[in-house]
């Protein structure tokens, strides 16, 4: 039961009762700046981050079968979910879009 015990703070990332006081002079982390918005016609543009899902091979197969290749592959555009839109950046500049339905997908 000990191990357990000790097991489980470890994988916590500590705890309380092995680590004592917390350290006063500990350097805390700051948040990154924000990356410069991008304006186009007056209308802030939301830049997305790249997540994969779980549709994302297979996206990507039907982008190459419209000569679409390149860039970080399809990535998620909405959360996931039993309907969800991959988006996919063409090395021509092109972009291609998918909608998946439980994992049906048919291009936008």
């Amino acid at each position: 039961m000990k191990r357990l015990l000790v097991l489980a703070c470890v994988v916590l990332g500590g705890c309380s009762a092995f680590h004592g006081k917390a350290d006063a002079d500990a350097p805390v982390a700051t948040a990154k700046p924000a990356a410069p918005q991008l304006v186009a016609e007056g209308v802030p543009i939301e830049r997305i981050p790249f997540r994969a899902g779980v549709s994302s091979v297979t996206v990507e197969k039907m982008a190459r079968h419209e000569q679409c290749t390149g860039g970080e592959g399809a990535g998620l555009v909405t959360e996931p979910g039993p309907v969800e839109v991959y988006r996919m950046q063409c090395e021509n500049g092109k972009v291609f879009m998918a909608r998946c339905e439980l994992r049906q997908c048919s291009r936008m």
